[in-house]
């Protein structure tokens, strides 16, 4: 009899732990507008305008995450992959600008040359 009730005890014990436990810490932990209404009036307005572009950054960091782990590569050797794609495309977009530019201001120049010519 004392063995069961040693088992008994244990068994109401790690009950007690296993539920209780997580139970407590959802309890004792604040919700994201309590912590809000704790902010000061400048960091609660700064939270406030920037909390969308972080969302956004955020979503985007997980979809490309998501992308990434559709390959059968290694999660970080297709992320690297996808980052130097993007720097790629995006000197790529640098140099077209900076080719329209310079087409532009050669346009310029052609026209400021003929306008001084006449």
């Amino acid at each position: 009899m004392s063995r069961t009730v040693t088992y008994i005890k244990a068994l109401a014990a790690g009950a007690v732990l296993c539920i209780g436990g997580p139970a407590l810490v959802q309890y004792v932990t604040p919700t994201a507008e309590e912590i809000r209404a704790k902010y000061n009036p400048e960091l609660r307005e700064r939270a406030e305008r920037e909390g969308p572009l972080r969302e956004a950054e955020f979503d985007a960091f997980v979809n490309e995450l998501k992308e990434a782990s559709k390959s059968d590569k290694p999660i970080w050797v297709e992320l690297k992959r996808m980052q130097k794609r993007k720097a790629e495309e995006e000197a790529r977009r640098r140099e077209e600008s900076r080719a329209r530019l310079l087409a532009e201001a050669e346009k310029r120049r052609s026209e400021i040359r003929a306008s001084g010519d006449e």
